[in-house]
């Protein structure tokens, strides 16, 4: 099931995505996971959503409608409002702007590219953050920052956080995974190779696009795809530069989350990015980076310098 954040004017609003050829959904049939607190004034929301056929090419977007939602689905049971939009008619945003943080990690694929080091891989997972300022949704621009000159694209596989989680053990990790999206890690790799600390090199603005959807079970059922055997892949310009199976991974998915509650307390709405695989490149302005997960979808977005 997925769910889509979009806007057909100034507000988000949320609905259950259909997409064409797919098996229709019942809103009133759908019961979300344990709710999380409320969330602050100032919050955004996240989503949820539903099968999907193989991911689009880079050339056509998707089709179909989002049956329109009340409220925010990761606090409220979704309730259908009867509003149908067509999905060409959506501009979609980013599935979720995280309350709290990202937490992205680095070498859990073999030859990985954000985890290059001058003594050589990492004994465990190199772990960094991203602010909730960094996130952007399909579409939106990818803005290289002035003081880099080396910017890379890096698609990858995210989790998306429903509930408090501190020392949470892998096997126990589905109890907190509200579901799954699509990331694009944006690095300045220059800054990454010549300062100590990842920050300026990961956590610049538009530096975490998001998208096209969340991914989540069905109701009373499983996920539309193993998020343990999912092929990441990315397209620049058209061009197919990435392609890995998440099967691939030195650490799977349970292992990061429970890693990251080791170090953090996960919140509702907090997004964990799983690390790319090799093939990871140059951005330059005037080119459109592409990045999908098979069984979620794919979406992308322009690069520009100001």
């Amino acid at each position: 099931m997925k769910i889509a954040r979009f806007s057909t004017g100034d507000e988000p609003r949320y609905g259950i995505v259909e997409l064409s050829g797919a098996s229709p959904t019942d809103p009133a049939s759908f019961t979300p996971a344990t709710p999380g607190p409320t969330p602050p004034a100032t919050g955004t929301a996240v989503a949820a959503a539903i099968p999907e056929p193989p991911l689009p090419g880079p050339a056509g977007p998707p089709q179909g409608h989002i049956l329109v939602l009340k409220g925010d689905p990761l606090f409220t049971p979704p309730q259908a409002t009867g509003e149908v939009v067509d999905l060409a008619e959506a501009r979609l945003l980013s599935p979720i702007i995280p309350r709290s943080k990202v937490v992205g990690f680095a070498g859990t694929y073999p030859d990985p590219a954000g985890a290059a080091r001058p003594d050589g891989p990492p004994d465990g997972p190199v772990v960094f953050l991203k602010p909730n300022t960094a996130v952007i949704g399909p579409d939106a621009p990818i803005v290289l920052p002035r003081w880099s000159t080396e910017v890379h694209y890096e698609a990858e596989l995210a989790v998306v956080i429903k509930s408090l989680a501190k020392d949470i053990a892998p096997e126990r990790v589905d109890d907190v995974i509200l579901g799954y999206t699509v990331a694009n890690d944006v690095s300045a790799r220059d800054r990454q190779r010549s300062e100590p600390q990842w920050v300026r090199g990961k956590a610049f603005d538009t530096s975490c696009p998001l998208g096209p959807w969340l991914e989540i079970p069905e109701p009373g059922g499983a996920l539309a795809f193993n998020p343990d055997d999912a092929v990441v892949r990315a397209h620049l310009d058209g061009r197919l530069v990435q392609e890995a199976s998440t099967r691939d991974m030195i650490r799977p998915v349970a292992e990061l989350v429970s890693y990251a509650s080791s170090i953090f307390t996960l919140l509702p709405g907090d997004v964990i990015l799983t690390g790319t695989p090799a093939g990871a490149g140059e951005l330059r302005p005037g080119q459109r980076i592409e990045v999908g997960v098979e069984g979620i979808g794919a979406f992308s977005n322009p690069v520009v310098r100001r």
